[in-house]
Protein backbone atom coordinates (compact mmCIF):
# COMPACT_ATOMS: atom_id res chain seq x y z
CA UNK A 1 0.00 0.00 0.00
CA UNK A 2 0.98 3.35 -1.35
CA UNK A 3 0.96 6.49 1.66
CA UNK A 4 -2.18 8.34 0.49
CA UNK A 5 -3.60 4.37 0.50
CA UNK A 6 -2.84 4.20 4.07
CA UNK A 7 -3.85 7.49 5.14
CA UNK A 8 -7.33 6.58 3.69
CA UNK A 9 -7.73 3.47 5.82
CA UNK A 10 -6.66 5.39 8.56
CA UNK A 11 -8.87 8.07 8.06
CA UNK A 12 -11.76 5.55 7.12
CA UNK A 13 -11.33 3.40 10.54
CA UNK A 14 -11.73 6.41 12.65
CA UNK A 15 -14.86 8.72 13.19
CA UNK A 16 -15.91 10.43 9.77
CA UNK A 17 -18.20 13.32 11.86
CA UNK A 18 -21.45 13.96 11.18
CA UNK A 19 -21.64 14.87 7.87
CA UNK A 20 -23.91 14.89 4.36
CA UNK A 21 -20.99 14.45 2.38
CA UNK A 22 -18.27 12.63 4.38
CA UNK A 23 -16.75 11.26 1.18
CA UNK A 24 -16.29 14.58 -0.05
CA UNK A 25 -15.47 15.77 3.39
CA UNK A 26 -12.56 13.13 3.87
CA UNK A 27 -11.42 13.76 0.03
CA UNK A 28 -10.97 17.45 0.60
CA UNK A 29 -9.09 16.61 3.59
CA UNK A 30 -6.92 14.52 1.67
CA UNK A 31 -6.54 16.87 -1.33
CA UNK A 32 -8.07 14.76 -3.58
CA UNK A 33 -10.88 15.08 -5.85
CA UNK A 34 -14.09 12.78 -4.61
CA UNK A 35 -14.65 10.49 -7.11
CA UNK A 36 -10.71 9.72 -7.22
CA UNK A 37 -10.75 8.98 -3.48
CA UNK A 38 -13.96 6.48 -3.70
CA UNK A 39 -11.95 4.77 -7.05
CA UNK A 40 -8.76 4.07 -4.20
CA UNK A 41 -11.76 3.27 -2.12
CA UNK A 42 -13.08 0.38 -4.51
CA UNK A 43 -9.87 -0.69 -6.05
CA UNK A 44 -8.85 -1.42 -1.61
CA UNK A 45 -12.19 -3.76 -1.23
CA UNK A 46 -11.26 -5.78 -4.62
CA UNK A 47 -7.98 -6.28 -3.14
CA UNK A 48 -9.75 -6.95 0.03
CA UNK A 49 -7.68 -4.87 1.88
CA UNK A 50 -11.36 -3.11 2.77
CA UNK A 51 -13.80 -5.82 3.70
CA UNK A 52 -16.85 -3.66 4.25
CA UNK A 53 -17.48 0.31 5.77
CA UNK A 54 -19.89 0.43 8.83
CA UNK A 55 -21.58 2.86 10.72
CA UNK A 56 -21.46 2.85 14.86
CA UNK A 57 -24.71 3.12 16.09
CA UNK A 58 -24.41 5.05 19.73
CA UNK A 59 -27.57 3.82 20.34
CA UNK A 60 -28.04 5.59 24.07
CA UNK A 61 -27.24 8.86 21.97
CA UNK A 62 -30.31 7.92 19.35
CA UNK A 63 -32.94 7.20 21.71
CA UNK A 64 -32.51 3.87 22.51
CA UNK A 65 -31.69 3.64 26.37
CA UNK A 66 -32.97 0.24 27.22
CA UNK A 67 -30.27 -2.19 25.44
CA UNK A 68 -29.47 -5.70 25.71
CA UNK A 69 -27.47 -8.37 24.23
CA UNK A 70 -29.98 -11.47 23.34
CA UNK A 71 -27.82 -14.99 23.59
CA UNK A 72 -29.46 -18.05 22.29
CA UNK A 73 -28.62 -21.56 22.27
CA UNK A 74 -29.75 -22.83 19.09
CA UNK A 75 -29.15 -25.90 17.13
CA UNK A 76 -26.39 -25.70 14.40
CA UNK A 77 -29.05 -26.79 11.19
CA UNK A 78 -31.44 -23.45 12.13
CA UNK A 79 -28.42 -20.91 13.47
CA UNK A 80 -28.27 -20.07 9.74
CA UNK A 81 -31.96 -19.02 9.47
CA UNK A 82 -32.18 -18.08 13.06
CA UNK A 83 -29.70 -15.52 12.77
CA UNK A 84 -30.88 -14.15 9.45
CA UNK A 85 -34.58 -14.00 10.94
CA UNK A 86 -33.13 -11.76 13.88
CA UNK A 87 -30.91 -9.71 11.83
CA UNK A 88 -33.83 -8.27 9.84
CA UNK A 89 -35.75 -7.06 13.20
CA UNK A 90 -35.52 -3.06 12.71
CA UNK A 91 -34.33 -2.90 16.22
CA UNK A 92 -31.18 -5.44 16.38
CA UNK A 93 -28.34 -3.71 15.81
CA UNK A 94 -25.94 -6.55 15.16
CA UNK A 95 -26.20 -10.34 15.13
CA UNK A 96 -23.88 -12.89 14.95
CA UNK A 97 -22.81 -16.62 15.79
CA UNK A 98 -20.25 -17.46 18.18
CA UNK A 99 -18.86 -21.03 19.39
CA UNK A 100 -20.50 -22.27 22.61
CA UNK A 101 -18.81 -23.87 25.80
CA UNK A 102 -18.93 -25.83 28.21
CA UNK A 103 -20.97 -23.87 30.84
CA UNK A 104 -22.10 -21.23 28.36
CA UNK A 105 -24.07 -22.99 25.53
CA UNK A 106 -25.37 -19.63 23.68
CA UNK A 107 -23.90 -19.47 20.32
CA UNK A 108 -26.23 -16.84 18.91
CA UNK A 109 -26.06 -13.35 19.99
CA UNK A 110 -28.57 -10.09 18.90
CA UNK A 111 -27.84 -6.89 20.13
CA UNK A 112 -31.66 -5.29 20.82
CA UNK A 113 -32.11 -1.76 21.53
CA UNK A 114 -35.61 -0.05 22.61
CA UNK A 115 -36.81 3.11 24.28
CA UNK A 116 -37.98 1.22 27.64
CA UNK A 117 -37.36 -1.35 29.42
CA UNK A 118 -40.75 -2.27 28.90
CA UNK A 119 -39.98 -1.96 25.16
CA UNK A 120 -36.72 -3.93 25.63
CA UNK A 121 -38.94 -6.95 27.05
CA UNK A 122 -41.72 -6.98 24.26
CA UNK A 123 -38.79 -6.67 21.53
CA UNK A 124 -36.92 -10.03 23.35
CA UNK A 125 -39.58 -12.06 23.74
CA UNK A 126 -40.65 -11.27 19.85
CA UNK A 127 -37.41 -12.06 18.79
CA UNK A 128 -37.24 -15.20 21.26
CA UNK A 129 -40.07 -16.20 19.69
CA UNK A 130 -38.79 -16.00 15.96
CA UNK A 131 -35.68 -17.86 17.03
CA UNK A 132 -37.41 -20.76 19.36
CA UNK A 133 -34.08 -21.48 21.26
CA UNK A 134 -33.70 -24.80 23.20
CA UNK A 135 -31.99 -21.70 26.17
CA UNK A 136 -31.94 -18.07 26.03
CA UNK A 137 -30.81 -14.70 28.50
CA UNK A 138 -31.05 -11.47 28.04
CA UNK A 139 -28.05 -9.60 29.33
CA UNK A 140 -28.85 -5.67 29.70
CA UNK A 141 -26.07 -3.22 28.73
CA UNK A 142 -25.89 -0.99 32.31
CA UNK A 143 -22.80 0.58 31.30
CA UNK A 144 -20.72 1.59 28.10
CA UNK A 145 -17.37 1.88 28.68
CA UNK A 146 -15.66 2.28 24.85
CA UNK A 147 -17.52 2.26 21.36
CA UNK A 148 -14.70 2.62 18.65
CA UNK A 149 -13.23 1.27 15.87
CA UNK A 150 -10.25 -0.27 15.87
CA UNK A 151 -7.40 2.04 14.16
CA UNK A 152 -5.31 0.94 11.74
CA UNK A 153 -1.50 2.50 10.92
CA UNK A 154 -0.80 5.56 12.48
CA UNK A 155 -1.80 9.59 12.14
CA UNK A 156 1.91 9.81 10.80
Amino acid sequence: MNGVEKKIVFLLSGDLGYSFTPYADLAAQLGLDENKLLEIIKTLQTQGIIRRLGVILRHQKSGYTANAMAVYQVEAKRIQECGEQLAELEYVSHCYQRRAFPGWPFNLYAMIHAESKDQLLDRAKEATAICRPEDWRLLESITEFKKASLRYFSEA
